[in-house]
């Protein structure tokens, strides 16, 4: 956890994210051990309150499991990929579905809707684990983030900034399994943020939007970040 001077955002790679506030920690999309870009010799910390999934694909859940078991984490999820990976081994979970709010020490987690598959595969097959998701994460006394999860933009980006203003966006650019940098500076401009976090882009050589790109697009009026695994802002 970091200071009551600030939220930490620490990119750890595709689109796993750490978030430190006072009061809690929280991780989203656990993609370690097979992630290309973890960032070698980071340390999570010692205890995780909560990991947060936005959908099934194996490249936002294939650690959850040692994740939570070893760090102590309770997964929030839409409800049925909280009931997958609650048979698979994880022993506190929250399921939960769009349009819905939980509380989390400190951070109000709510469900928003992203546009993206969702199915998990395992030995057996492809498992219906609900639809993708995106969360909008509200700091008591800091600010209001938006993890978009892996989407297209759609239209109704547009409630959730009127809903929500969030004041940081993190959105896939990479394109080809979600936004471009081109499709990416159109949710912005719905959304409203002061800073883009970009994630999903870099780790395989199909993800080739840029952070450099979308900047281009986007203008000196919204900051985005060119940041690389295991960087972090502070909010």
């Amino acid at each position: 956890m970091t200071s009551k001077n600030g939220t930490r955002i620490t990119w750890l790679g595709h689109a796993t994210v750490l978030l430190e506030t006072a009061d809690t920690s929280i991780l989203i999309d656990p993609y370690i051990a097979q992630n290309p870009k973890y960032p070698k010799n980071f340390a999570l910390p010692a205890k995780i309150d909560y990991i947060l999934l936005s959908h099934g694909h194996g490249d936002h859940i294939s650690d959850v499991v040692p994740v939570a078991a070893r760090h102590g984490a309770t997964v929030v999820a839409i409800y049925e990929l909280a009931s997958y990976v609650g048979g698979k081994g994880v022993s506190e979970t929250i399921g939960m579905n769009l349009g819905g709010t939980v509380q989390l020490n400190g951070v109000a987690a709510t469900m928003v809707e992203a546009k993206h598959s969702s199915g998990a595969q395992d030995e057996k097959g492809t498992h219906y684990v609900g639809v993708a998701a995106g969360y909008v994460l509200s700091v008591a006394g800091g600010p209001v983030l938006y993890f978009a999860g892996d989407t297209a933009v759609f239209g109704d980006m547009k409630l959730i900034g009127e809903l929500y203003r969030p004041k940081v966006a993190m959105l896939p650019i990479g394109g080809h399994f979600t936004m471009g940098p081109k499709e990416a500076a159109l949710a912005t401009s719905l959304l409203q943020p002061e800073v883009i976090l970009p994630l999903h882009f870099g780790t395989f050589p199909v993800l080739t939007g840029t952070p450099e790109q979308l900047a281009e697009l986007v203008g000196p009026k919204v900051k985005v970040m060119a940041w690389k695994p295991g960087e972090e802002y502070t909010v």
